[in-house]
């Protein structure tokens, strides 16, 4: 049984959802927000970082999926995304976490099997695979969503003995 993190980066609101893959599924572990107010950008980042770390020292995961950066209508909106997406990444990389980076469309494609599928798609998605009766907050959904697309992917690779490949520029690297 491995636990998965996934995160849903955010300058303001960063998701975080654990789940545990059994090899026959996945079951609900733990999700939730780390919300940083709204200070100055480095006090933010420095928050979404220590929120990272310690969800990994709670939960114990040992791999984390991140939803890549999309370019939105505001450069200034992106830059800040990639950001915190980094300060995530620094927070599991320093706690010896496998890292694996997907898409939004991926992450829909392999819970909702469209990649165009909205957010209310998604999650009514994520609860019917992991059994929830509760409504997860949106970015936690998210989350949750972005780590069972890590555990379909890890999954997927582990019969042709990829499951240690690494990803880079979309392709395996063995």
């Amino acid at each position: 049984m491995t636990l998965i993190l996934g995160i849903d980066p955010g300058s303001r609101i960063t998701g975080y959802g654990v789940v545990r893959d059994t090899g026959r599924g996945c079951e609900y572990v733990a999700s939730g927000c780390i919300r940083t107010g709204a200070g100055v950008l480095h006090e933010r980042l420095q928050i979404v970082f220590r929120g990272v770390r310690e969800v990994i020292q709670t939960y114990g995961p040992v791999t984390m999926g991140i939803e890549q950066v999309f370019m939105a209508r505001n450069a200034d909106s992106a830059l800040k995304l990639g950001q915190a997406r980094g300060a995530a990444i620094v927070a599991a990389a320093e706690e010896g976490l496998e890292i694996a980076e997907y898409t939004a469309s991926q992450v829909k494609q392999a819970i909702a099997g469209t990649g165009g599928a909205d957010k209310q798609q998604v999650m009514m998605m994520v609860m019917h695979l992991l059994k929830l009766v509760q409504k997860p907050q949106i970015d936690a959904s998210d989350a949750l969503a972005i780590a069972l697309c890590h555990a379909h992917h890890r999954q997927s690779l582990i019969p042709h003995g990829l499951a240690s490949a690494k990803r880079r520029g979309g392709r395996l690297r063995l």
